[in-house]
């Protein structure tokens, strides 16, 4: 069964600095589980066939003035209708009045009436953007995320594989680590997944031998960052002399986090790689590929060879 997450009102509140103007004593137990917000320009007519209760409902400058050309039996009608829905909160934007008779259909039916200063559409764009964020389906994986050249890269891997010596490494080459250990990704989107790291343990990391560290009292500030979207994800093992890996990076690896395919490679790790610098590579070539850059096959087209032919190419240990 899928979870579901709430956010309370209270946390939008402080966020998006709104005023409360009534029935706003208790919004910590005032729970947004819909990520989906309504602009009640029909409902004010009374079309009620496909009304959401569980959205915030925006009230702005077009559904004010239409509010006001109501005489009073059609205003008191239709707030009165639209209130005993009960929405979880109608902010009103540009700290418009709310007249005195929405006023009271709120208190009537203890509906959170917030002002907000800023105008419908800005404030719109920001409040489903946090909404995405904070009920997006999630889960915990063990690796560790860091950001390289702007590109997210997740780290994955048995423990003990070097995931944390690695993320130091790229630290002190001037990256920067959003999680250790423990992942925490969210699908924001129907194409992206951002990561982050588990409040109690963010900027921590284990190092066998030394212990836990706090990587932005080391490394400072500009070591670390909050949340990073997921590029790539790199799977590390230990070096197996009998698996063939993919010495031309033609075919495109995929790993499913949370439905969505995200783009992988397997580097094995075996004594005398610099896998720090391995991973700066990857992120670049990553990005090149997003731009529909592919070093191997342009060297296949230089070569006037077909994909088929890959396999055949002298490479790495066999050239001379």
């Amino acid at each position: 069964m899928a979870v579901e997450y709430s956010v309370p009102l209270s946390d939008i509140i402080k966020t998006f600095s709104l005023t409360p103007i009534c029935c706003a004593d208790e919004t910590d137990k005032v729970l947004i589980r819909s990520a989906e917000i309504n602009k009640p320009g029909l409902q004010l007519f009374g079309q009620y066939q496909y009304f959401d209760e569980t959205r915030i409902e925006i009230i702005g400058l077009t559904e004010m003035q239409c509010i006001k050309e109501f005489d009073l039996e059609q205003r008191e009608k239709a707030l009165e209708e639209f209130f005993s829905r009960r929405p979880p909160a109608v902010i009103i934007t540009r700290n418009l009045e709310p007249g005195e008779v929405m006023l009271q259909a709120a208190k009537r039916h203890n509906v959170p009436l917030l002002h907000s200063a800023d105008g419908t559409s800005a404030f719109m764009a920001a409040l489903i953007s946090y909404l995405n964020v904070h009920l997006a389906p999630r889960v915990t994986r063990h690796g560790v995320l860091v950001e390289v050249y702007g590109e997210g890269i997740l780290l994955l891997g048995e423990s003990g594989v070097g995931k944390s010596e690695t993320a130091i490494e790229l630290i002190k080459r001037g990256h920067r680590l959003i999680a250790d250990d423990a992942v925490e990704i969210r699908r924001v989107s129907s194409r992206s997944l951002v990561g982050s790291a588990p409040d109690n343990i963010r900027h921590y990391v284990e190092l066998r031998g030394i212990g836990i560290i706090n990587a932005r009292r080391i490394f400072g500030m500009g070591s670390i960052k909050q949340t990073e979207k997921i590029d790539l994800v790199l799977n590390m093992e230990l070096w197996n002399p009998e698996r063939a890996y993919d010495r031309m990076g033609l075919e495109n690896e995929y790993t499913e986090i949370l439905g969505l395919q995200i783009p992988s490679i397997t580097i094995p790790v075996k004594p005398g790689r610099n896998l720090a610098v391995i991973i700066e590579v990857a992120a670049m070539n990553n990005r090149q590929k997003k731009l529909g850059y592919n070093a191997a096959k342009e060297l296949l087209a230089q070569l006037g060879l077909d994909q088929s032919d890959a396999e055949d190419l002298p490479l790495q240990d066999d050239w001379s």
